[in-house]
């Protein structure tokens, strides 16, 4: 994958998306002693960065001879969402395995979009294997959150929005759940602006691929419980993501539960701004000085902001 394909996910959503907006965080900026630039793809449709690689993902395949007639996904949350208003707009069928504890404002909003909503596993991973097994035996088209190219091309427009607003960016603040997101903004970076630094984010209850790069190959994890429900698990053995994350990602940090509260209490109280958990991880590695940052300029993207009323209320 490189910058023709983002260049070419890039035509195809631009009616389907909204071009969110970058916006300085004086609260962050004073933080950390940098400048602080705040993407708001928890302003996007479907409130995340997650309807740019699903509308191009479903784009791609309608483009192509043998166009799938039913869709089969599995996801925390977001990316079901996202997937399930393309395949709404597109009049296809999709299916969407979740965990049975995912958020509601999730789950409510994919059930709205009319996908039948598979919400039984334990956990991320289990429904990405009952999802893989459905698709085999339904003979439906699987499109995975990350590990999928023309997905990680669609999240990677978010990046060519970042330079064309701020052009003198010079360092990235990226969650990592799957992976997609990271890898996607990391090629586009490479391309555009070769030396801005690409840090990706990971909860520390469940740091899969910090802990894969230290072994030189992926691992299993163990995850925990974590806020950001959105980053917890482990990625299919056989991601891209993976090869792209070690070649293209500077590093990787990690933040932990206090961070993650802080950072979505933060966000509401000096921003105006609700965030989930994983969409605030990018300035929760701000907030608890998890990566350094002084004298540059910043900027981090805030992913989503889908969270239900009772946990929002809790953590303010």
């Amino acid at each position: 994958m490189n910058l023709v394909d983002v260049l070419h996910a890039r035509r195809r959503i631009a009616p389907y998306i909204r071009r969110t907006p970058l916006v300085r965080s004086l609260w962050l900026s004073d933080l950390s002693g940098a400048d602080v630039l705040l993407k708001l793809e928890s302003l996007q449709l479907a409130n995340s960065f997650k309807s740019r690689g699903a509308f191009n993902a479903v784009i791609a395949r309608l483009e192509r001879p043998n166009a799938p007639h039913q869709l089969v996904t599995a996801s925390a949350g977001n990316h079901g969402r996202a997937l399930a208003a393309a395949a709404e707009t597109f009049k296809l069928p999709l299916v969407v395995f979740t965990p049975a504890n995912a958020p509601a404002a999730k789950l409510d909003a994919i059930r709205r979009h009319g996908a039948t909503l598979r919400a039984e596993a334990p956990d991320y991973d289990e429904a990405e294997r009952q999802a893989k097994a459905f698709s085999v035996q339904a003979g439906a088209e699987f499109i995975s959150p990350y590990n999928d190219e023309d997905v990680i091309a669609g999240a990677a427009t978010v990046a060519i929005e970042m330079f064309e607003d701020a052009a003198d960016i010079d360092l990235l603040i990226v969650p990592i759940g799957g992976g997609g997101l990271v890898s996607g903004v990391a090629v586009a970076a490479t391309a555009i602006a070769p030396a801005c630094d690409v840090v990706g984010i990971e909860a520390a209850a469940s740091c899969a691929f910090q802990t894969s790069i230290r072994a030189g190959h992926l691992v299993e994890i163990a995850p925990g419980p974590t806020i950001a429900d959105g980053l917890g698990g482990n990625p299919d053995p056989d991601t891209i993501t993976f090869g792209l994350i070690q070649d293209l990602v500077d590093r990787i940090e990690t933040v932990t539960e206090d961070d993650l509260a802080a950072a979505i209490a933060g966000l509401v109280e000096h921003e105006h701004l609700v965030a989930e958990g994983a969409g605030a991880a990018a300035v929760a590695a701000l907030v608890g000085g998890r990566v350094e940052a002084r004298g540059r300029r910043v900027a981090a993207i805030v992913s989503g902001s889908n969270i239900d009323r009772a946990r929002l209320a809790a953590l303010l």
